[in-house]
């Protein structure tokens, strides 16, 4: 398999965690998305939209849009298990993980906030407010949620990792870059240590890629 990414995208930052507590090893190509890389007509002909990540399969095959992505690997490689047996378990692993992946992450991507700075005219602090309001509105609920929940444990979901937490890590070491105050959200917080002491999670960081 060969993964098309960025060091620094969240998205291509789950796929490789995923890929790593599946154990399993995928050649990498890094498209440089601050110089444009991925709107290239090379790249366009592989995901039309030119995004990362792009995970091609052996057979020639192209999956886009990390979530998509890393419920097929649960599917074809189900050992260790990034969802769930139980259908309102997995439901609720879904929520966590969208609630990341489509509310908070893309109003604060890179495109979104180039937007800001160079058609809006938007100066650095103004577009980092915007960064740090939006992700802080998403982890006041989750944080929440987590709080609340029976289910939370270790992890988002119980004692082993689910694609929740592969959602999480990425958008908490965000969150981090761009100084959010993580002290209102303790368990969030609880979690991506957890998460962190793990190998996989370990090889998967942005500052392990070269």
């Amino acid at each position: 398999m060969l993964l098309y990414g960025y060091a620094l995208s969240s998205a291509s930052y789950r796929v490789r965690i995923a890929l790593a507590l599946k154990g399993l090893r995928v050649s990498s190509v890094t498209l440089d998305l601050r110089a444009g890389e991925q709107r290239r007509e090379e790249f366009l002909k592989i995901n039309s939209q030119g995004f990362v990540p792009a995970l091609v399969l052996d057979d020639g095959t192209v999956l886009t849009q990390s979530l998509a992505i890393i419920e097929y690997l649960d599917e074809v490689h189900p050992d260790p298990p990034l969802l769930p047996k139980s259908p309102a378990a997995r439901a609720r692993v879904r929520a966590l993980a969208q609630a990341i992946a489509c509310d908070v992450h893309p109003l604060n991507n890179l495109r979104v906030l180039q937007y800001l700075e160079n058609d809006l005219q938007h100066d650095k602090g103004t577009r980092e407010a915007w960064y740090r309001h939006w992700v802080r509105l998403g982890f006041d609920a989750i944080e929440r949620r987590l709080a609340r929940d029976e289910a939370t444990g270790r992890f988002c979901q119980g004692d082993v990792p689910t694609m929740a937490d592969v959602c999480l890590v990425p958008q908490v070491f965000n969150a981090r870059r761009f100084a959010v105050d993580l002290a209102p959200y303790p368990r969030i917080v609880e979690i991506d240590a957890a998460c962190r002491d793990l190998p996989a999670f370990q090889g998967a960081a942005p500052e392990r890629q070269s």
